[in-house]
């Protein structure tokens, strides 16, 4: 604890014992006119004329209130219930860290079990944890997983070009020290032509469900192949397409992991997000971030405490299989109020919604001269549309109309230039689609 003098007598006293008489004795390195320099501070305000400055600063960035958004690509424009922030603020989670002494810390670590519980119902896996900083960081850490559950004597593995590009550029970073071969996205491959790729040397592999364009592929027969060698098949999902798909547990999937930002989340202009991780039971053990389980307590009460997770993680860094012990908590909250409004037919319902949206808008552009919609594969709420012009253009002019257009494929996927990526989600009126189609028109 730091101590404060309280009398002259009390300075002075200190300042002897460090060897100098005045305050201005302890700036003497500091240039005599550097000093102390006379500070040019305006007049005070008063908390009103503060917060109206301060509304005027933050007004002046664009947000997606301002415009009808039309890009997803990995952080989609939903709807996000007022409560979930009401109850984000409120001391008792804001200020919450680690929760190491449970006796202290029922109410967090609850709000994290009933966090993983929803996870594991939606992705049909047995044990989540709370959480990783996002998507791709899910991802990378599942490969970490991989590796460890083959006992690193494989070192090969198989990335779909179906899964977001920042992903898989994360994969390769987080991974570049290691002695793995990482195939399968270097060209388009079908799930049908990835498992070609599939032998006893890979220990993982990876596709996105739906994938990047927001298609929906059958993956039977990699999953199969994958099962066959001894592989663990990873899927890349979108939780709210969840509400209408398959689990990935269905599709054969031993970790599923993604992007939880579009369940209460928010754009955010760009993060805080949420990476989740969910996986099955016999693999618990070789995750990284938290879990949290239910127990009972010396009196037989319910309670909550951290569990199955080797601390290694946290205080030896030498045997840790991960640099992840903090977690997103604060976020995984937010997940969590938000399934907890929506509950199963909600989350169904908004599924349902941005589907219908979506073919509804995929319907309308396909109309115009000189645009193409990619119907090779069903889709969920994105889809591909060919141009007569360049992105860059159309996009500009979307935007003077208020509208934030697709998302530029050519730029990772020079295959697809002068292909634009479209995302509907439910915040996407019919009136907003109609001007969507009526902007693209006068292009052509």
């Amino acid at each position: 604890m730091s101590y404060i003098p309280h009398t002259e007598q009390d300075r002075q006293q200190m300042l002897a014992a460090i060897g100098v008489t005045t305050i201005e004795d302890l700036f003497d390195a500091v240039p005599a006119s550097h000093r102390f320099p006379k500070i040019d501070i305006p007049p005070a305000l008063s908390e009103y004329e503060i917060a109206a400055e301060l509304k005027a600063y933050a007004e002046a960035n664009d947000h997606a209130g301002n415009f009808a958004v039309f890009r997803g690509a990995g952080a989609y424009h939903h709807f996000v219930p007022s409560a979930v922030n009401h109850l984000l603020l409120r001391g008792e989670f804001f200020t919450a860290y680690t929760p190491y002494q449970p006796e202290l810390s029922q109410g967090t670590l609850q709000a994290v079990f009933e966090y993983q519980s929803m996870m594991c119902a939606l992705t049909g896996m047995d044990a989540a944890n709370a959480s990783h900083y996002d998507g791709a960081t899910s991802l990378a850490e599942a490969v970490t997983v991989a590796l460890d559950v083959t006992r690193f004597k494989r070192n090969k593995i198989v990335l779909s070009g179906g899964i977001h590009p920042q992903y898989r550029e994360v994969v390769r970073t987080y991974h570049q020290g290691r002695q793995i071969e990482i195939v399968g996205d270097d060209q388009p491959r079908s799930a049908a032509e990835l498992a070609t790729l599939v032998d006893s040397d890979t220990a993982m592999v990876a596709v996105q469900y739906p994938n990047f364009f927001g298609q929906i592929e059958d993956v039977k027969a990699l999953a199969e192949k994958a099962h066959a060698v001894g592989a663990l098949l990873v899927a890349v999902v979108n939780p709210v397409a969840l509400g209408i798909l398959k689990s990935p547990a269905d599709l054969g999937a031993a970790i599923a992991v993604g992007e939880g930002q579009p369940l209460g989340v928010g754009l955010q202009f760009g993060g805080p997000y949420l990476g989740f991780f969910s996986i099955k039971q016999e693999y618990v053990r070789k995750i990284a971030g938290r879990i949290v389980g239910e127990t009972i307590d010396s009196d037989g009460r319910r309670a909550y405490v951290m569990t199955l997770r080797p601390r290694e993680q946290d205080i030896k860094r030498e045997k840790a299989s991960s640099n992840i012990c903090t977690n997103q908590g604060l976020m995984a909250l937010a997940a969590c109020v938000y399934m907890s409004l929506l509950g199963k037919n909600g989350l169904r319902h908004v599924a349902e919604l941005c589907y219908h949206k979506a073919h509804y808008a995929a319907a309308e552009i396909e109309k115009l001269a000189g645009f193409s919609v990619d119907r090779s594969l069903p889709f969920f709420n994105e889809f591909v549309i060919k141009c007569p012009v360049p992105v860059e253009k159309a996009n500009a002019a979307l935007l003077e109309q208020g509208i934030i257009g697709g998302y530029d494929l050519g730029a990772d996927y020079p295959h697809l230039a002068g292909h634009m990526l479209i995302a509907v989600t439910e915040t996407n009126s019919k009136a907003e689609i109609d001007a969507l189609v009526e902007t693209l028109k006068a292009l052509t």
